[in-house]
């Protein structure tokens, strides 16, 4: 269990860099013609990205839904899990894995 004043530390901090990493995402993604959105969410990684892909696919079933992941360099989460392999256990829409 973290303080609540660790935890509003912790905010604090993604606050300031969700700016940049917004940017940072836009100045790769704009102009490829892909939808894309910038969300920050609180939660396990991995359920929050089942729900986003979740809800985007029931919200545009025309459209073609995927979870894209890096793979993790760990050794230890092959054997007890990451989020990415929690991902290609549960997840409803397609997941591309990437080293």
């Amino acid at each position: 269990m973290m303080s609540p004043g660790a935890i509003a530390e912790m905010e604090a901090g993604f606050e300031e860099l969700e700016p940049e990493l917004r940017a940072q995402a836009a100045g790769q993604l704009d102009g490829l013609g892909l939808a894309w959105e910038f969300e920050r969410r609180q939660g396990n990684v991995a359920d929050e990205l089942v729900a986003v892909a979740t809800g985007i696919r029931d919200a545009q079933p025309d459209e073609t839904v995927v979870i894209v992941a890096g793979s993790s360099s760990h050794a230890a989460h092959r054997v007890v899990g990451s989020v990415t392999v929690s991902l290609a256990r549960h997840s409803p829409v397609p997941v591309v894995i990437v080293p």
